[in-house]
This record gives C-alpha cells, structure tokens and sequence, in this order.
C-alpha cells in the first residue's frame, strides 16, 4: 500500500459525512447555502466529506449539478478535509465522474450500490474493477448494500485493483458484516459503518473503524463525541449519544428510510442554515411532524 493510500485509510477511519444538497425556492442548487453548511462541519471538526452521497440526493441530481457539488467541496475543502465523491450509474458516467473528481482534486471514490435489479456477484466485481482501473491513482470505496455478496467478492476485486481500499457497509445486520469483515479480510481493508450513528457501536465491535453521518450536518459535536467514544472503546458513553439521538433517526429510518433526507433537510431548515426543499422522489415532512424535528435539533448542541 502507498504512502498516499495510507493517508487515505486514515481519512475512512473517521466521521465520513454525507452534506446535504441544498436547493433555492427556484429549485437550483443554493451553492451559499451549500458553503455555509461545508463550513460550520469543517469548523466544528469534521476531516473527511462525501459529496453526491444519497443524503446529499445523488440520484435527484444532474450530472452538471453533481459535477457542481464536486467542485464547490473541493473548493471548500481546501487542504481542510479529505473529500470522497459519490459516483455511479450506468458504467460510462461513473467513469466520467470519477475522472472528472480526480481532476478537480479528490483523493477518493465512493461507488454507489448498483441500482439496477439484476445484480450478480461476478458483475458486482466488473462493475466496480472496471472503474477502479480507470482512475487507479484514486482510493475506491464500494458502497456495500448487498448482503447476498460474500466477502470473498470483495476479496477478489481488490487483489485485481490495489486501489480498493475501503468499504462503506450498509447491510442492516452486525453478525453479517462482522462475518464478512474477515471473509474479506478484516485488516486489508478500512470498514465504514455506512448505517451511520445507530449502527456504529455495534459495526464498530464487529471491526468498523469509521462511520458515515447525515446527522453531522446539523449537530457535529454529537457525531465526533460518538466517534471519541468508540475509539476509546467506552461503548457506555458511545450509547448516551445513541440515546441522544435515537428518535431522530428512527424518524430517518421510517418506512424504509422514506424520510432520510427529509429529515435532516427539515433539521436545518428548523436552525435557518437551509431550505428544506428536498427533490422527488423524496417528500417534505407533513406539518404534523415538523415540530417534532425542530425541538430535536433545537436541544443538541451546534
């Protein structure tokens, strides 16, 4: 492994947030707004950003737009914080975004689970080998949402693709991903609980070593009081945050994670750092609900 990959590794082990994509009245993007949000996480401490990730409406988004929120982060980050961009969709596009993430500066790629129905574990491997080697100086990361796929998979794409240097996994289920943890090689790779906060202790005691957060953007003493926490092996303290923040992610999590973003973006509207316009298909809140997250967001510290 390069010294340069070696620094990247570092870079997963660590609070990965997902920033929001904000959005004007008009239903652009509100790059001041966007700013501003970069800003207060990289000021509270947050080192590592993944723009284009599904908190930020990867999907929702164009390919000039997400080519836009590359740009602005790196912008933003500026020697700051490490920057892992989302990528994905059909092979073609995923190459171009992540080429044009190496030119704007990024370090590192997320590749986002395949969407399309039929996955098999040997495409899985294509898919992602395929990007890897066109961007072999960037550190890949697949984001693993498939837990029909063995670690053995993962095992095989990294010894084809040296780049392949971490793993953002989102499967609901701690003794699976601690088993494929080491199936795949516990120490070859860096493990991201990509289930954020109220995952994190119990991937964290399975082998995880960071975890992503939606949550960061609207209070990120709590998600850097979780990561101390757990790097401290003080499981205890880590589970007085996950109280802390228990109600407002199950709100996330309702029916399927139907208001994930939702949420978050009614969180910051609720503390006037953003609009809370979200796209199709996700939905705003219903009023009913609004209060709720507001007083939430309203008790945590900024």
């Amino acid at each position: 492994m390069s010294v340069e990959f070696d620094a990247l590794r570092e870079a997963l082990a660590d609070v990965v947030a997902i920033p929001v994509t904000p959005f004007t009245a008009e239903g652009e993007l509100d790059t001041g707004a966007h700013r501003v949000l970069l800003r207060r996480m990289l000021d509270a401490g947050v080192r590592t950003l993944t723009p284009n990730g599904n908190t930020g409406e990867f999907y929702a988004l164009t390919r000039e737009e997400r080519c836009r929120v590359t740009e602005l982060t790196m912008e933003e980050a500026a020697g700051r914080a490490t920057v892992l961009v989302g990528v994905g969709h059909d092979l073609p596009t995923a190459i171009e975004a992540a080429r044009h993430a190496g030119d704007a500066g990024a370090a590192m790629l997320m590749v986002h689970q395949p969407v399309h129905p039929y996955v098999s574990a040997a495409g899985w491997v294509d898919y992602h080998r395929t990007i890897a080697r066109a961007v072999p100086e960037l550190g890949i990361v697949p984001y693993l949402r498939n837990p029909s796929l063995g670690g053995d998979r993962l095992a095989e794409l990294a010894d084809s693709c040296p780049n392949v240097i971490g793993v953002k996994y989102a499967v609901p289920d701690a003794a699976r991903f601690a088993g494929f943890a080491r199936d795949a090689g516990l120490d070859r790779f860096v493990w991201v609980a990509g289930l954020a906060e109220p995952y994190a202790p119990a991937y964290f005691a399975g082998g995880a070593t960071g975890f992503t957060s939606g949550l960061v953007n609207i209070a990120p003493a709590l998600s850097l009081e979780m990561l101390r926490t757990l790097r401290a092996g003080d499981y205890p303290a880590a589970m007085k945050v996950w109280e802390r923040i228990r109600r407002f992610e199950e709100l996330r999590a309702a029916d399927h994670s139907a208001d994930n973003v939702t949420v978050v973006k009614e969180a910051l509207a609720s503390l006037g750092l953003c609009r809370r316009d979200i796209r199709p298909p996700s939905r705003e809140l219903p009023e009913a609900a609004r209060a709720e997250v507001a007083a939430i967001a309203a008790g945590w510290p900024v």
